[in-house]
């Protein structure tokens, strides 16, 4: 397939789809608020700059953007809630990004849309549950989209990164993959042995027999401002809508053992720059201690703050924690991976090369990057091999299915 890669940051969807036979034939990153583009850099060192765009995404033409089979991107989970509505389309909150993709994928129409997200979206925002997930759905469907979607953390297939992301992939109807998930989409079994995700991430084999109701879940309401207006719904791990109908439901993977964290670690000795001072133990040990603690706000507001203990140091016969854009520097933080080292038995952070081996990028892949950047870009980045995998679906196409579609539930309707 021909690829667009929207808010590509160092490569890794391009790594993982080329890694599958696609081809990445257009690509834009933009990092903002800051003159220096390290991303974008990067990724033009590995990629080349012929057909890459280093503007912000507000400011590129639709009709700059090549006709393409599959567009993909990892963009910031934001508020999606709909000013106004009119004959020309959907305005959103100005800066909000998911409003340029929708305003590509109006303009350019892909046969296929793959993204990627913080598993939160699913819920967001708290007093709305599921509203900012509606309205994607809603422009997805008023755009021609069927989609499926499933929240993924890597560590579950065999992955050295407790990393849960939602994958959402959409298809256009008439395609293969639409024609499929439109048909199937109510079946009992469909999420769970027929989806998009089913063969490359499986689920328990609980789930893979016992049969599950599959009327409608919930329905989008009549336009995306009545979605964002009013919509709420405890969206599951897993799910599909087809013209407003939404099925959803808890998945149980079938778990393939994680590569510990052990595994990736340099054995030969680090630079003296990643170990941690012995007089920062008692700030490290508090940051990564429990916590129930009477705190004041600035607005004269009491309250208790009250957390949970993180490992310190990082247990090594699991996989790593996810990794977030705050790795770096030995300053005490609750965040930051501090593990033994295995040449000297001394406390340090993690060093870039061991991020990147965690994400699944090449050994060095951001070595030309300023080091803080190096572990910013891996905090931002998605699982590599999740998207290969992700990449020899689309390449195989739809499972084939014998027996008649399921007809115990309409799928024609038009969203009510």
């Amino acid at each position: 397939m021909d690829v667009v890669e929207l808010f590509a940051g160092v490569g890794g969807f391009r790594l993982g789809l080329e890694a599958a036979g696609h081809e990445v034939i257009w690509s834009n990153q933009w990092e903002p608020s800051i003159q220096a583009q390290h991303a974008s850099d990067c990724y033009v060192e590995h990629f080349g700059g012929r057909a890459h765009s280093n503007v912000d995404i507000h400011d590129v033409d639709a009709e700059e953007v090549p006709e393409h089979d599959l567009l993909v991107g990892g963009f910031p989970c934001q508020d999606y809630s709909v000013a106004q509505t009119n004959a020309q389309g959907i305005e959103g909150e100005k800066g909000a990004l998911w409003w340029e993709i929708e305003r590509i994928l109006r303009a350019r129409r892909p046969d296929l849309v793959l993204l990627e997200n913080v598993n939160r979206l699913l819920r967001s925002p708290t007093d709305q549950r599921g509203r900012d997930f509606g309205v994607l759905l809603h422009c997805m469907a008023d755009l021609g989209y069927v989609v499926e979607w499933r929240m993924i953390n890597a560590a579950d297939y065999g992955y050295a990164t407790r990393r849960r992301r939602v994958f959402i992939i959409g298809a256009q109807a008439g395609t293969p993959w639409g024609e499929h998930i439109a048909g199937r989409a109510p079946e009992p079994l469909y999420l769970a042995r027929r989806g998009f995700f089913a063969d490359e991430f499986p689920v328990s084999d609980a789930q893979r027999t016992l049969p599950v109701e599959r009327e409608p879940d919930t329905r989008l309401l009549g336009d995306p401002k009545r979605t964002s207006d009013d919509f709420a719904f405890d969206f599951d791990h897993a799910g599909v809508m087809v013209d407003g109908a939404i099925w959803s439901e808890r998945v149980e993977p079938q778990r393939i053992d994680p590569v510990p964290l052990a595994n990736l670690l340099a054995d030969d000795g680090v630079g003296e720059r990643y170990f941690i001072d012995e007089e920062d133990l008692d700030r490290w040990e508090y940051m990564k201690g429990a916590k129930r603690e009477e705190r004041t706000a600035a607005n004269g507001h009491e309250y208790i703050f009250s957390t949970g203990a993180v490992p310190f140091p990082e247990p090594l016969d699991r996989p790593a924690r996810t990794i977030l854009t705050s790795e770096g520097t030995t300053g005490p933080s609750r965040e930051k991976h501090v593990i033994e080292d295995p040449a000297t038995g001394r406390l340090r952070i993690l060093t870039p090369e061991e991020v990147e081996r965690i994400m699944g990028f090449p050994e060095g892949w951001t070595a030309s990057v300023p080091e803080n950047w190096r572990y910013s870009t891996m905090g931002n980045a998605l699982v590599v091999g999740l998207v290969e995998q992700m990449g020899q679906t689309l390449r195989s196409g739809p499972p084939e299915v014998t027996e008649a579609p399921y007809d115990g539930v309409s799928t024609s309707g038009q969203v009510e």
